[in-house]
This record gives C-alpha cells, structure tokens and sequence, in this order.
C-alpha cells in the first residue's frame, strides 16, 4: 500500500462538474445578451423609426465584430489562458450590453449609429467566449465526458432563451425597452466576480486533487494547456497553421456546416419573437413566453445530444459515428420549422417550431467535434476560426431575413431559407467531413 502512488488511494474529486455549471452561467448571460435587442426590437423599432431592413442591420451589428475579431480571440486565449482572457470578455460584454439602454435618451440618426455602435462592441467584446469554453472543456474533461460537457454548455443558448425570454419580456411590456439591457447587463458584471473566485486550470484548482488530474489526462485532456510555463514559452501560434486548417477537407467541411447552424441559431435569437409578433399577431409579452417553450425543447435536445453521443462512443461506436449520426438526425428534425408555413392554427405552429429547435439542439455538437479534432497547439485559434466560420451566419442570416420580409411582405421565405441551411448541415457531414480525428500539424 506504501508504494501506491496517491492517485491510486485518493477518491477523485469532481471539480470539473462546477467547472462545467460556471460554462453554462457564462454561456446562459452570453446568449441572453445577445438576444436583448430581439425582444427591445419592435419597441425601440417603434420609437426610433427603423425599417424592417433598418432592424436587421442592428441586428447583424454583433456579428460584423464577433467575426473580426474571433482570430484575435482565439489567439489571446492559447497566448494568454482561458481564465484571464474569458474573464475580460465577461466584463466587456456585460458593460456595453448595460449602456446600449442609454439609446433611449437619443433620437434619430444618432440613436441609430449609436446602437450599431454599442451592438458592435459587444460582438468584439463576446469573440472569446466560445473558443474560451472549448479550451476549458478540452482541459478539464476526457474524451468520454467532451460530448457531453460540451453540450451542456451549448445548451445554454436555449435555456438562456426559455429562461429569460419570459423576464425580457416582462420587462418591456412594464418599464420600457432600454431596461432590458441595464438588467441583462448587471447580471453578466456580478457573474464576472464569480468566474475570478472559481476558475482555475485543473492541476492548480484548489478543488481538484491528483486523482481527477490523473483521471483527466489519461481520458486525453489537456491538463497541461494552460500552465503558466507554457505561456510564457510560447510566442503565440504560428500564422502558417490557418492554412493548414483551411486545407484540410474535414475542418473545412466542419467550418461550413457550423455555418448552417447558426443560420438557425441567428433566425431564432433574432427574428423569431419579430415573427410570433408581426405574422403571428401576438403581443410582445405573450410572445416572450410563447419563445420560451421552444427554446426549453432546444435545451432538452441540447443535453440529449452530448449524453446520446457520448454513449454511443462508450457502446463501441467509433468517434466518427458517435458524432455525426446525431448531427444528422437532428437537423433533419430541424428542417420541421418550413411546415409553419402551411399551418394556421397557433398551437401548431408553436410545436413545429418546438420540433426544430429540439432538433438543433440534438444535432448541435460542433463544439464537442471541435474539441475532438483541434490541434493541441492551437485549440484556442482552431475554435476562433471555426466560430469565425460559423457567425458569418450571425451577419447574414438578420440582414437576409430583414430583406426576405421587407420585400415579400411575408416570413415565408424566411423560414425556407433556415431550412435550407440545416440541409447544409447535414450535406457537410454526411459528405464534406469523413473521419473524426484530432488533426497534427505539419511543423516547419
């Protein structure tokens, strides 16, 4: 018994769990945020004097910045570590998301450009937090738990939904729309002083002993990643390994299909409550609760898709499978939202809805994947890259919608069109990716 080393003795501890329920608050007040203007939209649209097409520019503000600026995030998250890094990014988003209430007390033009402002650098100040949670997943948990845990962290952007759809409504019907942000913006800077008390790197975490470290390791996490010795080493991933990223058939056909995917997620943060209103007929408070049901399928679906995943990989099922049979499964599920357009009856149309959204919640494991297959010297910029890929969705998909539904009168195309992005999802997968494995780096 002398000679047993202590991890053999030691009962693992299970900090990696509270790791993982402080991602999915982060997530929770990121997606939240993003979604405030959804909700203060058609109020501030009234007050301000915007277009449809006027709207969706606003709307695609966030995403301009978010793509610039996910290779730069990526990059301070391998050169920096994702505890500082993603710290920063809390506190930024949530202050700029807080003074985008301000545009109340402006008018006109000003309060127009202001807004695109404000919308903009919360983009930019979010950039890191995705690539930030798949760093902290690669890190704290082994391959067997990835899809899990990182589905549980996508899942938030559904939870974040059902959860405070009900309250952003609520709180535009009764005290105006610039409060939204004040609120939703408060609550993100008092989570940015619980993420600098709790977060650490597995081997320095004060809650995880050398049994879950080890545990950790040998399922293929990567303790080590953020180790201060190995910041201090490195200069910063070399520029030559995007290219390698942008040749290789299987990150480029993961690249494109998360493109699709948040085609959707973007038609639901965005235009999905403008749609329950304006085609719908419902007022702004309904609609906030009408949102919350599909939202809490999509959640359902969300952690469904990591736990159905990771168990068909537990059962003997290669990786490749494990992932992509989900994937596809689930956005076939998604395409259910077109059959809206042939429906009338309201509560239908809530359940299609309910289908899709459960569905890409199921399907939605691009992040685990990524996980999966990022180099180990650069999984912070591999995320950045892909998350760039995937929010040109996030510019595109509200400016197309607005311009669909200025120009027809109609959201009928509009849901034609997210359709047609889950089909992109499943095409890349089935045919685009091939095999599901950590990519190596040529070096030189």
């Amino acid at each position: 018994m002398e000679n047993q080393s202590p991890s053999a003795i030691e009962k693992q501890s299970h900090a990696r769990y509270l790791i993982l329920a402080l991602l999915f608050l982060m997530t929770s007040i990121n997606y939240a945020d993003r979604a405030t203007l959804s909700f203060a939209g058609p109020a501030a649209a009234k007050d301000l004097g915007l277009s449809p097409a006027s709207l969706g520019y606003i709307f695609s503000a966030f995403g301009w910045a978010y793509v610039a600026a996910q290779l730069p995030g990526g990059w301070l998250l391998d050169r920096y570590g994702s505890r500082t890094v993603y710290a920063f990014s809390i506190l930024l988003w949530s202050f700029f998301t807080a003074t985008q209430g301000l545009v109340g007390l402006l008018t006109g033009g000003i309060a127009i450009t202001v807004f695109f402002m404000l919308r903009f650098l919360v983009g930019m100040a979010e950039a890191p937090a995705f690539p930030g949670n798949s760093r902290v997943v690669a890190a704290w948990f082994p391959a067997s738990e990835r899809g899990t845990a990182s589905a549980v962290f996508n899942s938030a952007q559904y939870f974040a939904t059902a959860a405070f759809s009900p309250l952003m409504g609520w709180i535009t019907h009764s005290f105006g729309w610039p409060w939204v942000f004040g609120v939703m913006g408060g609550l993100g800077i008092i989570l940015f002083v619980v993420w600098m008390k709790s977060v650490r790197s597995p081997k320095d975490h004060p809650l995880a002993n050398r049994a879950e470290v080890d545990y950790i390791a040998a399922g293929g996490g990567l303790v080590d990643m953020d180790q201060p010795k190995a910041a201090e080493a490195s200069s910063g991933p070399k520029w030559n390994y995007i290219k390698q990223l942008l040749t290789n058939r299987m990150t480029v056909g993961v690249f494109v299909a998360q493109y699709g995917v948040n085609a959707v997620t973007y038609f639901f943060l965005t235009w999905f409550p403008v749609y329950l209103v304006q085609a719908r007929g419902m007022s702004i408070l309904k609609a906030g609760f009408v949102a919350s049901i599909p939202a809490l399928c999509g959640f359902i679906g969300g952690v469904l898709g990591g736990i159905l995943s990771d168990y068909l990989l537990r059962r003997g099922h290669s990786l490749t499978f494990a992932r992509k049979s989900v994937i596809v499964l689930g956005f076939l599920m998604s395409t259910s939202m077109v059959a809206c357009n042939y429906v009338d009856v309201e509560w239908m149309v809530v359940g299609f809805m309910a289908l899709a959204f459960f569905g890409k919640g199921l399907g939605a494991l691009g992040w685990a994947v990524m996980s999966d297959i990022a180099p180990k010297e650069i999984v912070g910029l591999s995320g950045g890259l892909f998350n760039l890929f995937g929010n040109i969705a996030s510019i595109v998909t509200p400016i197309v919608i607005g311009y669909i539904v200025q120009d027809t009168g109609s959201f009928n195309g509009a849901l034609v069109y997210v359709g047609a992005n889950c089909a992109l999802v499943i095409f890349c997968y089935l045919f685009v990716v091939g095999e599901i494995k950590r990519m190596e780096l040529k070096r030189g």
